[in-house]
This record gives C-alpha cells, structure tokens and sequence, in this order.
C-alpha cells in the first residue's frame, strides 16, 4: 500500500540531480517530505506554480521550493524549472515510490475460471471474479472485489481497484489505472420504437482501452452497438464521466469530472473537456479542442479551437454574448425609457 508517510531522506543537490532542475542555496539542504506551501515545515519541499501562491514564497516555513525562472526567493533554497508542477510531481514519486497492493499470486478467496491465463508475476486479490478466456499480463494487479468478464484481455502493469468491473471482450492495455467503481463495457443505450413499446438492441461491440489511460472512479464507458468504444493512448478520465456506445476518444485527452459524452462521437488528440460538459452524439472535435465547464456541445468543432457556453460557441463570441446578457437588465430599463418617449406602451412593444 502507499502510505502518507515515508522514511526517505535527500538533499536538495540528490533531488536536483534526480529531477534535472537547476539548484540555488544550500545544496546540503535535507528534504524528508512534501507538502503544500501554505502548510509546509521545516524539513519539506513544496512549489509554486501558480502565481495566486507567490504570496506564502516569503512567510512558508518549507525548507526549500520549486520556482519557474525569474520568480524572486533569496530566504530558502530553490530548484529552478520551466515546469515546476512537473518537477513537483517528479519529486512526490522519489518520496513516495509505487508499492505493490497485492503480491504476486491468486488468493484462495478468488474465483478464476480454468480458461483463464494470469501471468505468474500478476497479482489477484481477495473474492475476484475473473472469466473464462481472460488473460491478465505481467506485473498487473487486480484488487478485492474487482470483476473481469469472459474473453477480456489486460495488459501489463496495470492497477484495477476494488469494485472495478470489466465486463465480455473488453481488451485494456499497457499501464491502465481504473479506480473504484468504475464500469467498463456495460451495454449502450440503444432501444428502438416497437408496437409493443421500447425494444433494445443488443450491443455486441466491445470497448478497447489502449496504453497508459487512467480512468476516475464511477465512471463508465459502454461496449460499441457494433464495434468498439476506444480510449486512446495516455487518455485521462475524471470521476463520475459517462462514455456512451461506440465514442472513440484520441491520444492524451483530458475529461473532467460529471461529462457526458454521447455515443459515436470521435474526439481528436488532446481534447480537454471541462467539468459538466455534454456533448451530443454523432459529431466530431477535432484535435486540441478544448470545452469549458458546463458547456454543452451540440455541433462539430474544428481542431485548435475553444469553446464555451451553452449552446456551446467559439469561446470570443461567447464572451460577447455573456457580456450584453449581463447588461440585460439595463439595456430593459433604457429601452422602457425610449418607448416612454415615443408614446409606447408595454401593450404595444408586447410585453
């Protein structure tokens, strides 16, 4: 298990080397942990990153930072980078190393079908259920309560939590982390209108999650009417996300908490969708799309672009429209005063 706390220790010049960041002050400096700025103690590192936390640059009690260049500090020593929140991350991973949650082997309480192939070094923890026709690939751990279905294939390294479940003919890559909860290949939502009411169509597609995906918890990707659903490489998906049939997201996305994406809708690479968007089906964001929170997205957008709003809309159109919705109530007032002039009346303007 990873644990909140640590035993390592290392100074400034050990980190500086490990995490190519350039050293000001005392390269002897002992650092022991991490924390944020505001809370920091003698014996931590912490950063900034965002100029809204320069203020605490001068009252932290941290023993060291993390600056971008040009940002002034001369009471504690600094690494230097042009990506701080990176090199931050990078020095969280020196102090808090990956442990393994389950040792290698299938415990007793789990049920494996004889079909199955787990590989020696994977690890299978307490009442899994793991189908006929599985394979699960080296090193990969799979946590209490999890279940995998028949024909799933799932690659090496990868981190299933507890409660994860992964449903027929799901193939998952390299390095994929799903959290708890998380539902993969549940069937889309398909019905077609009948004289006896709603008839569903079966969805026999399956989801494909390539290599290096993360995926938050309670989220969930439906199986493809016909086909897949996919998840490109080093994608990354917030908690409490739904993926409906047949989506297909690129490579390195961002998808915020509580966003709905609706089926056989394609998303380029690197398309980052805020919290709470929508997106309607059968449409296409192209690459490096970017939707803020709360938008909803009811047409197609093409690459590089932004957008905001509800309809959703290039971000500046929508800024101008947000700004007279704004001055709404005061536009109202002047106008009553020019019908006042005229002679028209609230009858007459149709109010």
């Amino acid at each position: 298990m990873r644990s909140s706390k640590n035993s390592i220790s290392l100074t400034l010049a050990e980190i500086a080397r490990q995490v190519g960041a350039t050293l000001e002050g005392d390269a002897q400096t002992q650092i022991s942990g991490v924390a944020p700025i505001e809370r920091a103690v003698s014996g931590q590192i912490s950063f900034v990153a965002n100029s809204k936390y320069s203020r605490f640059i001068e009252i932290t009690t941290a023993s060291a930072l993390v600056l971008p260049p040009g940002v002034p500090c001369s009471r504690i020593p600094v690494l230097r980078h042009l990506n701080p929140y990176l090199t931050f991350a990078r020095i969280i991973d020196i102090f808090y190393p990956e442990q393994r949650r389950v040792p290698p082997g299938i415990h007793p309480s789990s049920l494996v079908d004889p079909d199955a192939s787990v590989d020696s070094t994977a690890g299978i923890g307490p009442i899994v259920h793991i189908g006929a026709g599985t394979t699960i690939g080296s090193e990969s751990q799979i946590l209490a309560s999890a279940y995998v279905g028949c024909d799933v294939h799932i690659g090496a390294r990868c981190l299933i939590y507890p409660g994860v479940q992964i449903l027929d003919g799901t193939t998952i890559g390299n390095n994929v982390i799903l959290h708890p909860g998380a539902v993969i290949g549940s069937d889309g939502f398909g019905f077609a209108r009948s004289d006896r009411g709603m008839h569903k169509i079966k969805q026999v597609g399956w989801v494909e999650i390539q290599d290096d995906v993360e995926i938050g918890a309670n989220t969930t990707v439906d199986r493809g009417a016909l086909g897949p659903t996919i998840i490109g490489a080093g994608t990354k998906i917030d908690n409490l996300v739904q993926i409906a049939h047949n989506v297909e997201i690129g490579r390195n996305c961002i998808i915020v908490s509580q966003v709905g994406i609706s089926g056989s809708t394609k998303l380029g690479d690197g398309v980052v969708l805020a919290g709470q968007v929508g997106v309607v089906g059968h449409i296409e964001l192209g690459n490096g799309v970017s939707v803020g929170a709360q938008s909803g997205v009811n047409k197609s957008i093409p690459s590089g672009e932004s957008w905001f709003g509800s309809p959703a809309r290039e971000i500046h159109e929508s800024a101008r429209i947000i700004a007279v919705q704004d001055r709404l109530p005061q536009l109202r007032k002047r106008l009553r005063q020019l019908e006042k002039k005229l002679g028209i009346t609230p009858e007459d303007s149709g109010e």
